[in-house]
């Protein structure tokens, strides 16, 4: 990318890029009948990377079940999400000798 307009090797160009923004195609990981999640790269308008994660998830038909499994994914999106954050964290400097 040579100019803040331009688009990157990642982005899918197109109707996708509005407003700024730089999007990737999608990634989708799908599990038929059970689960969907839908992952793009966006780089915004000040040129922060992001991951945009959509997530769709089968419930158990009973209300007992579904709540337990809502309380389980719910755990595991914040491990994940906490996971990314701590990764993207920038590592304190070293003192030289």
């Amino acid at each position: 990318m040579t100019g803040r307009d331009r688009h990157t090797g990642w982005c899918a160009g197109g109707h996708r890029c509005g407003l700024g923004e730089h999007r990737s195609d999608e990634i989708v990981v799908d599990i038929p009948g059970r689960a969907r999640a839908v992952l793009v790269r966006v780089r915004s308008a000040a040129g922060r990377d992001h991951a945009e994660i959509r997530l769709r998830v089968a419930l158990a038909p009973g209300d007992v079940a579904a709540r337990r499994q809502l309380v389980g994914l719910l755990g595991d999106v914040r491990q994940a999400v906490t996971r990314a954050a701590i990764a993207a964290r920038p590592r304190p400097r070293r003192a030289g000798p």
